[in-house]
């Protein structure tokens, strides 16, 4: 039977400030005006009550009861720790008390949660990266050996830096565009690298609690923790990768949902009843051998039904911001000012580009939910807005 690997994404961005054209070269204080420090610490403080501190203690709660047979694995975005500084100390405090029970994994990834992976050159992709390992060291005492890219995304080219940067994992989608008929239960290796070792994540298993626990339309409504633990120990394969993010509990599925109960009642029955272990991200690596190689020429990711980087660069408005803000880095580059630097990195957030999608049917559903807009156009213009904005004041440094 198969080990059980649960990992939960971390993270909040910076949301923009409406801001427009006519403030574009005003100069006026750009930290500020580009961010809706209210908003985001509204959206922060909500989240953090409905979702981190409960959330916390019932897995610290479980971690106890369970002797340390509980395991799980974090990553946490530059960002959200940043959050933690400046609104609620206590969250990042709760996370601290997890890694002390030596039972959770933290992951590395870009500080900022950018798509510095898809630039050109990889420089920026390095720094930021080694920025938050730095981080992650300093706050928690603690070393990633593996690493988790900005949603998941993944090429040839990513993982061999990645090992040149000294990781022994990379966590990506167990998409049949990349694995066909075989299973993402099992480890693989990259074709481009030596030793570094693929986790897959079971974007079946893990989506049935994201997306579809309360679902009442859903075959499988309701979906208790014995059912989904008998899923789960009926699967082939060494490991079953259950990646979610976080906000899952309590946040996107609302308590009234049960969600609680289900994570409560989970262990228990992946322990006591099917016999199964818990592993963190680090043990599968170092447990498990890889059993073929995966090719991926192309970049993949988690994001929506297309498992690719469509999500944040599928239109011609997400093409030109992109574009626009790898040429505002090139010139950022060739200045020694911090300041501008990270705004610049602030600006790179996944989630900006995000927020720009014009998919339809279900991924438009689940981008309209997360999207401070009322269009993706009114998104473009706000964010093409402040990139001018931003490349103005870099220009005149």
């Amino acid at each position: 039977m198969p080990a059980v690997c649960l990992y939960f994404e971390v993270h909040q961005p910076f949301r923009l400030n409406r801001f427009s054209v006519f403030s574009i070269g005003e100069r006026i204080n750009p930290a500020g005006t580009y961010f809706n420090h209210e908003l985001n610490e509204k959206v922060f403080e909500k989240v953090a009550r409905k979702c981190y501190l409960p959330t916390n203690q019932l897995l610290l709660d479980l971690i106890e009861r369970f002797n340390g047979r509980l395991k799980v694995s974090f990553s946490i975005t530059g960002t959200f720790m940043e959050y933690c500084d400046a609104h609620m100390p206590e969250v990042m405090e709760s996370f601290r008390d997890l890694v002390k029970t030596g039972c959770v994994d933290l992951i590395s990834e870009t500080y900022y949660h950018s798509l510095a992976s898809l630039f050109d050159d990889l420089t920026e992709f390095e720094e930021q990266v080694k920025l938050h390992r730095d981080t992650i060291m300093s706050r928690f005492g603690f070393t990633p050996t593996v690493f988790r890219n900005t949603e998941a995304i993944y090429d040839n080219r990513i993982a061999k830096k990645v090992e040149e940067l000294g990781f022994k994992g990379i966590i990506t989608e167990g998409t049949e565009k990349v694995l066909q008929w075989r299973s993402p239960n099992y480890l693989y290796k990259p074709v481009s690298s030596g030793n570094l070792k693929v986790l897959l994540r079971n974007y079946k298993l893990s989506d049935d609690v994201a997306f579809r626990f309360s679902s009442v339309e859903w075959s499988e409504f309701p979906l208790t923790a014995d059912k989904f633990a008998s899923w789960v120990a009926g699967s082939e394969g060494d490991v079953v990768n259950i990646f979610m993010d976080y906000e899952t509990f309590g946040e996107h599925q609302w308590p009234e949902t049960g969600i609680f109960e289900f994570l409560r009642h989970f262990p228990q029955e992946v322990v006591e009843k099917h016999g199964l272990e818990f592993v963190t991200v680090g043990e599968a690596v170092n447990r498990f051998n890889p059993v073929g190689e995966i090719d991926v020429p192309f970049a993949i990711s988690w994001a929506d039904t297309e498992r690719d980087v469509s999500t944040w660069l599928g239109n011609d408005m997400q093409v030109a911001c992109f574009n626009e803000l790898k040429e505002i880095g090139r010139m950022v580059k060739e200045k020694d000012k911090p300041e501008l630097l990270k705004l610049w990195r602030l600006l790179q957030t996944s989630d900006h580009l995000y927020y720009l999608s014009t998919k339809g049917l279900a991924d438009g559903t689940v981008h309209k939910y997360f999207s401070p807009y009322e269009h993706p156009y009114e998104g473009f213009i706000n964010y093409m807005n402040i990139l001018q904005d931003l490349k103005q004041r870099v220009m005149s440094e």
